[in-house]
């Protein structure tokens, strides 16, 4: 069995060990080629402040690219035994290069070590999760100008309500997901910082430059009191995942809009064929599954923010193993909801439109509104016309223009699609993530 790295000479209970490292060796798999990076970026530090020789310096850095490389290769294990990522990294370097690689701890913790590794890790989800928002809010512009002359009926608490038009039913979600990407920015750049340095959350009594290490990995700064470094832990989860849930929110509400419009008592939309599951008996069902799991995956996501604050709520000052607990559902949702995004921007790239669900009399009643506004602008003053239309309709006499003049910024016949690509783009430009790739690149020598 494996040493671990705080052992010394008593062995711990087995079931104490199975229940305290509970799936941490699972879990940090997500983390390994993260742990790699910051321990590259420390010890070049350490060598500028006397703790490593270059020669050193330059075989430790040569063997954690060649255990980087097996990650992405997806070859690396933690092995059994071995406690966590960090221990599995320490334990591969010294076999191979023995002594040497028990140097790299010098000046860190494992609290400043694992807080390092979930910032890298999720600054690098975090842009995935960019990019996938991107791809969609794409599709979604790119469907709201193809329909924009297509109307359909808009509701107010699931009653034909007044006109809408495709275009700004495709065009409200891109909107949103601008939104979501500003809340997802900010959560962003407080992940953005490094907490290396911070050790067990009291600093070092070596002279670590933290700058340096902060510059290695492109981070935007440092977390710069040690203290809040180590409260950053769960903080910076819970953070994100509001972030998330602010996404899965707008992903769920679509999702159930598709679903609502792809039924047969409305036909506003169908769904790809290949994207929908028949039924066992039925014979003539499509199922919008996809669209079904989306919003309830959504739905989960959006729970993860309290089950984050339960975790951490009333935690004091200081390092406690209870966070620990917060990877096991912090982790995953990153894949979850980037699986959530792929499929959606895949099937709104290919839904199509009933441009012709304005022919069906039972939507007549929605120009109401138009012709309340015509006698107005007439001169009828509203309340007059607002009852001479509604006593109309009780007597079977109004007969609607299906027509609409809406001109107003973000209506159906001005939608500032222009606008809203312009707030994405500036949106998108405030993360700057090719400086962190940069500097990721520039550590591993590519």
């Amino acid at each position: 069995m494996a040493t671990k790295l705080w052992e010394k000479n008593t062995e711990v209970n087995r079931e104490i060990e199975k229940f305290t490292v509970g799936r941490d060796r699972e879990l940090d798999l997500y983390l390994a080629k993260y742990d790699v990076l910051g321990s590259m970026a420390h010890i070049t530090m350490l060598q500028t402040i006397n703790l490593l020789t270059a020669d050193e310096l330059h075989a430790l850095l040569e063997e954690l690219r060649n255990i980087y490389a097996e990650i992405e290769k997806g070859r690396f294990t933690i092995e059994e035994g071995v406690e966590d990522v960090h221990s599995q990294v320490e334990l591969m370097l010294t076999r191979k290069l023995g002594d040497m690689g028990k140097k790299i701890h010098s000046g860190r913790s494992r609290n400043d070590q694992v807080l390092l590794d979930l910032k890298l890790f999720t600054r690098a989800q975090l842009q995935v999760i960019a990019e996938e928002v991107k791809v969609l809010f794409d599709e979604l512009l790119t469907q709201s100008e193809k329909y924009k002359n297509v109307l359909m009926p808009g509701y107010t608490h699931l009653q034909v309500a007044m006109p809408s038009s495709f275009g700004l039913w495709f065009g409200a979600y891109a909107e949103s997901l601008a939104d979501d990407l500003l809340f997802l920015q900010a959560a962003f750049k407080m992940t953005n910082r490094n907490p290396l340095g911070s050790a067990a959350g009291y600093g070092s009594s070596f002279p670590l430059n933290r700058s340096m290490t902060t510059e290695l990995l492109g981070f935007d700064s440092m977390n710069y009191n040690v203290v809040y470094a180590q409260m950053g832990r769960g903080k910076m989860e819970r953070n994100v995942a509001f972030a998330l849930a602010s996404i899965a929110g707008t992903l769920s509400k679509l999702a159930f809009d598709a679903c609502l419009f792809n039924s047969q008592n409305f036909g506003f939309v169908k769904l790809p064929d290949n994207c929908t599951t028949g039924s066992s008996i039925m014979p003539h069902k499509k199922n919008p599954d996809v669209f079904e799991l989306t919003r309830a995956k959504c739905n989960k996501i959006q729970a993860l923010p309290q089950q984050i604050i339960l975790i951490m709520n009333n935690l004091p000052c200081g390092y406690f193993r209870d966070l620990q607990i917060i990877k096991e559902v912090f982790l995953p949702a990153f894949g979850e909801l980037e699986d959530c995004l792929r499929m959606t921007a895949y099937i709104i790239n290919k839904i199509q439109v009933n441009e012709h669900i304005l022919d069906d009399p039972r939507y007549d009643n929605m120009f109401s509104v138009e012709e309340v506004n015509r006698l107005a602008a007439a001169g009828m003053p509203f309340r007059d016309a607002y009852k001479k239309v509604g006593l109309d309709i009780e007597a079977g006499r109004f007969r609607p223009v299906k027509e609409v003049h809406h001109t107003h910024e973000g209506s159906i016949g001005n939608l500032c699609n222009d606008r809203i690509h312009d707030l994405m783009e500036q949106i998108w430009n405030g993360f700057n993530f090719n400086r962190i790739n940069e500097a990721e690149n520039r550590l591993l020598g590519r």
